[in-house]
């Protein structure tokens, strides 16, 4: 096989400019053009015409290059197409996922796409949690595109609730570099054997990993290989990547800082390496007045759709996100137990297309270069504007040393992290607050916390699912970022007296403070002074001190 493959560069001639160039349909035409897409990405342009060609091919391209809209597009338009010609319906396309997360988000993109043209292309996502025998009647009526995870697709398959070998043409995998490293080999083994012997196939990841070129061998047939020549992350003019030395003690203080002193702006995502981190952070954080999110694998699947859901709208700036795939967490020998129970479907740090993201911080460093890359490329998406800013501590500058090896030859560079300087000594009244806060998290208030989002957003599942689907305004009511209060909160704290602010940002916290409650003097026009903080309060990023970053 590896002889016939065929691979192709980002090389083109004749390459397309928009949309109406692919000779695609009408409809997907007018769905594109509601959706705002005004000219299709590389990768686009790469692959919709390869698998209207029938195809088999491999993408791939780094994380935000639009590899959804590559393979959904194609599949639509070749539906349709035979849709003129045979007028059974039938299960056309299957799209694989490793996550719920990721299969939502793939579903509410061919939702999206289909908008002109529901009545003819139907598709469902068998990835949610329920009882087999809820989703039967839904396959049952055959649509045209199925997408769920490997594991829940193989029980359906097994119940004989959708047959495929007859009908099935295309198979889709997409995140591929995950499949495996979610446990999923034998499933997709398994899958396989239930499809016909002849199918296109498309794989798509951010990177091509040994696990890659394992499942590019059972799947694909003589494949076109789209490697793309492009840094894996977005190009450095658009995403800044800056390290922050922080010791363990000293993270919380300094991130407190960063949030109260407005120096982090925009929408936010926080990375840390355990769920009990992630709700810890939470805590932490909830002490001072500052509302978070969490998004870990223990939450039911509809929740952690919803936090993504409601950050995206902008209902709040910033998450909490564990991304305890890339470490094996002490606890997890406990759910043999039955005492902490993970979903094994869930993917936070990769994937999920989280929307008009300003930073990824990095409160605890991640343990990879993939993850690394995953988690940046949450932010600077499309042509957006993002920064990524690491804590490291002396004991993970290896990893950053490794990340930073690895990443630099991609974007001909000899140093990709910028050092940002942060002098904890102009803010010992932050570090000293925090330090108290950050002790009265306890492991007990933790686990608390932990217990008791987990029953409220399971009684919030059960109970008010169809009410929600009747009422979707309401779930406004269903804040992700409510207090979780089990640490005894002290209304002081929420403020920021003037004697802790460092002299060099008084003027700006100033400003923000007036902002707040005389809305005719921030209506009114600036002066030149005034000009000069805007300019550096607009970064996503600011500087505690002049010169601060190198």
């Amino acid at each position: 096989m590896a002889s016939n493959e065929m691979e192709v560069d980002d090389e083109n001639e004749t390459k397309p400019k928009y949309f109406h160039e692919l000779e695609l349909d009408d409809r997907i035409l007018k769905a594109i053009s509601k959706l705002g897409w005004v000219e299709p990405t590389l990768i686009q342009e790469k692959a919709i015409p390869l698998m209207m060609e029938g195809k088999d091919i491999l993408i791939r391209a780094r994380t935000g290059s639009g590899k959804t809209a590559a393979f959904t597009i194609p599949l639509i338009q070749k539906i349709l197409l035979n849709k003129r010609m045979q007028k059974k319906q039938e299960i056309k396309g299957l799209i694989v996922a490793p996550s719920k997360e990721l299969c939502k988000q793939i579903h509410d993109v061919i939702i999206c796409l289909t908008v002109k043209c529901s009545r003819e292309v139907k598709a469902i996502d068998v990835s949610p949690q329920l009882d087999l025998s809820a989703q039967k009647p839904l396959l049952a009526e055959k649509p045209d595109i199925v997408v769920g995870t490997p594991s829940r697709l193989l029980q359906h398959l097994k119940a004989n609730n959708m047959k495929l070998k007859q009908s099935l043409e295309t198979l889709i995998i997409d995140e591929a570099d995950l499949v495996f490293s979610f446990g999923y080999e034998d499933e997709i083994k398994s899958l396989l054997n239930y499809l016909p012997i002849v199918y296109q196939a498309a794989l798509a990841s951010a990177t091509l990993s040994e696990d890659v070129v394992t499942l590019k061998k059972l799947v694909l047939r003589s494949p076109a290989v789209l490697k793309l020549e492009e840094p894996p992350l977005a190009p450095l003019s658009q995403l800044s990547h800056y390290s922050l030395a922080a010791e363990e003690n000293d993270k919380a203080a300094i991130l407190y800082a960063l949030l109260k002193l407005h120096l982090v702006r925009g929408k936010t995502i926080i990375f840390v390496n355990t769920v009990d981190r992630c709700y810890k952070l939470k805590l932490f954080l909830e002490q001072f007045g500052i509302p978070t999110c969490v998004l870990n694998s223990e939450l039911p699947a509809v929740s952690r759709c919803r936090a993504v859901t409601q950050f995206n709208s902008g209902t709040y700036d910033i998450i909490i996100a564990s991304d305890e795939k890339s470490l094996e967490e002490p606890h997890i020998i406990k759910v043999k137990r039955g005492r902490r129970k993970k979903d094994k479907e869930s993917g936070v740090a990769r994937g999920i297309d989280f929307q008009f993201v300003s930073n990824v911080i990095n409160f605890d460093f991640p343990q990879d270069v993939n993850s690394y890359i995953h988690r940046a490329g949450r932010t600077a998406r499309g042509k957006n504007q993002g920064t990524a800013l690491s804590f490291v501590s002396i004991r993970e500058r290896p990893l950053l040393e490794q990340v930073e090896s690895e990443l630099k030859h991609c974007y001909n560079r000899d140093t990709l992290f910028k050092t940002y300087q942060f002098k904890l000594e102009e803010v010992e009244g932050f570090r000293y607050r925090a330090k108290d806060a950050w002790k009265a998290v306890t492991r007990i208030a933790v686990r608390e916390a932990r217990l008791k989002e987990i029953k409220q957003e399971v009684l919030n599942c059960q109970k008010l699912k169809s009410y929600f689907e009747d009422n979707p305004k309401d779930l406004q009511s269903l804040r992700q970022d409510k207090a979780l209060h089990t640490v005894k909160l002290q209304s002081h704290l929420k403020d920021v007296p003037d004697y802790i602010v460092p002299p060099t940002l008084k003027r700006l916290v100033g400003t923000n403070r007036k902002r707040k409650f005389n809305r005719e003097a921030a209506a009114s026009k600036p002066t030149a002074t005034q000009l000069k903080y805007q300019a550096r309060a607009s970064n996503p990023l600011v500087s505690l001190q002049i010169k601060n970053m190198k």
